[in-house]
C-alpha cells in the first residue's frame, strides 16, 4: 500500500511524503504506482520549472519527500491540484492508497 502523508502549516502545503507501493499489479506493470509516480514527478517537475528554488526533494524507490521552500498562487494551485489528482486516484483504489492529512 502506498502511504501519502501531506503537512499543513497556514493552510499550506509544507511537505509531502510518499511511501511503499501500491500492490496492485507486479512492478511493471503496476499501473496505480505508474499514475501516482506521474503525478507527483509531473508537479514537481512543473514546480523546478515555474521556481527552481521554491522546493526541494528526494526520490528513491518507493519514496518521495518534497519539501515547499517558497509559496505563491501557481506553484499553490499546482501543489494543490497534485494532491486534489491523488485523492481522485485514491476514491478509485481505495485498497492501495492511504492520504494522511496533518496541520501544525
Amino acid at each position: 500500500m502506498v502511504k501519502v502523508k501531506v503537512l499543513y502549516q497556514d493552510n499550506l502545503v509544507k511537505n509531502l511524503v510518499v511511501t511503499g507501493h501500491s500492490g496492485y499489479e507486479v512492478v511493471g506493470k503496476d499501473i496505480v504506482c505508474a499514475a501516482l509516480s506521474s503525478i507527483c514527478i509531473t508537479t514537481v517537475n512543473g514546480i523546478l520549472r515555474i521556481d527552481k528554488d521554491a522546493l526541494i526533494y528526494d526520490e528513491k524507490e518507493g519514496f518521495l519527500k518534497i519539501e515547499v521552500l517558497k509559496h505563491d498562487l501557481v506553484i499553490d494551485s499546482l501543489l494543490t491540484n497534485m494532491i486534489d489528482l491523488v485523492s481522485e486516484l485514491r476514491s478509485n483504489y481505495p485498497k492501495n492508497i492511504v492520504i494522511n492529512k496533518e496541520v501544525l
